[in-house]
């Protein structure tokens, strides 16, 4: 590590399925977004002698104490000071179906463990804590505690060398609220946004919940129609939009896709 760079018998039959559902396939990786505000663009550079090999060391000029946010929505489970070595102060985020998020070498901590984030949400502030030898922010992205080669809304990151990166984090991103309509049955909550997932749980017919983003998965036919898209509410947890009534006919503005 170094410095630079988603009727009743609808809703009955949906019900019967969750119980005779196949293996649930690999949860889909979430959008992330670059680590830093809206509209800011920072200098990202990878190198094949990183550690680890696929993290990023993200510049820009005086960006002591610049805030570094959430790149994609989950709850932190880390908030961590090694002191004088290694990632010195860091934040991991669990953004479910293994995939997690590592800040490190931050200034100071904006988050507590057990906290739910969203798009956006300052975590910390870039710092030149742990092993480094100047402010930067080192980051990572890794699936079942092994590092991956970076994404930012699908899109591949440079490897390797150095590459302008601008945000498009929480531009216009934001929650919202609905009711649950399956006229008695409860609804089956999954890992995923498909029927294939496991299911997680259940949210009863008239339930408010909210919903952090939205995505495409199985379509299903439900109380208000046909619709392919599913909504995230809660980490690792996606409930079907054609049982949620938002005042919308399909995606809903302003709330970004996962």
């Amino acid at each position: 590590m170094r410095r630079r760079w988603w009727s009743l018998a609808a809703a009955a039959l949906l019900a019967s399925v969750a119980l005779v559902a196949p293996a649930s396939p690999a949860l889909a990786a979430p959008t992330f977004k670059v680590p830093f505000p809206c509209g800011q663009s920072w200098s990202g550079q990878t190198r094949s002698d990183h550690s680890p090999a696929y993290a990023i060391d993200f510049n820009r000029t005086d960006d002591l104490g610049d805030p570094v946010v959430a790149s994609a929505p989950g709850t932190v489970d880390r908030v961590t000071d090694l002191g004088g070595t290694s990632y010195g102060k860091y934040v991991r985020i669990d953004h479910g179906g293994g995939y997690t998020t590592y800040y490190a070498h931050l200034n100071g901590f904006n988050v507590s463990v057990g906290q739910t984030v969203g798009y956006g949400k300052v975590i910390g502030w870039v710092g030149s804590t742990g092993g480094s030898t100047g402010p930067h922010l080192h980051y990572e992205q890794r699936l079942n505690g092994n590092d991956i080669q970076v994404r930012f809304n699908g899109a591949l990151a440079l490897y390797w060398g150095t590459k302008s990166y601008s945000s498009d984090n929480a531009c216009s991103g934001g929650t919202a609220s609905g009711t649950v309509n399956t006229a008695g049955a409860d609804l089956t909550v999954r890992s995923g946004p498909g029927t294939g997932y496991s299911a997680v749980g259940s949210v009863a017919d008239g339930a408010s919940v909210t919903i952090y983003c939205q995505t495409t998965g199985t379509t299903v036919t439900g109380t208000y129609g046909t619709s392919s898209i599913w909504d995230r509410i809660g980490s690792g947890r996606f409930i079907s939009d054609a049982y949620v009534y938002t005042g919308y006919d399909g995606w809903i503005p302003n709330v970004p896709r996962c």
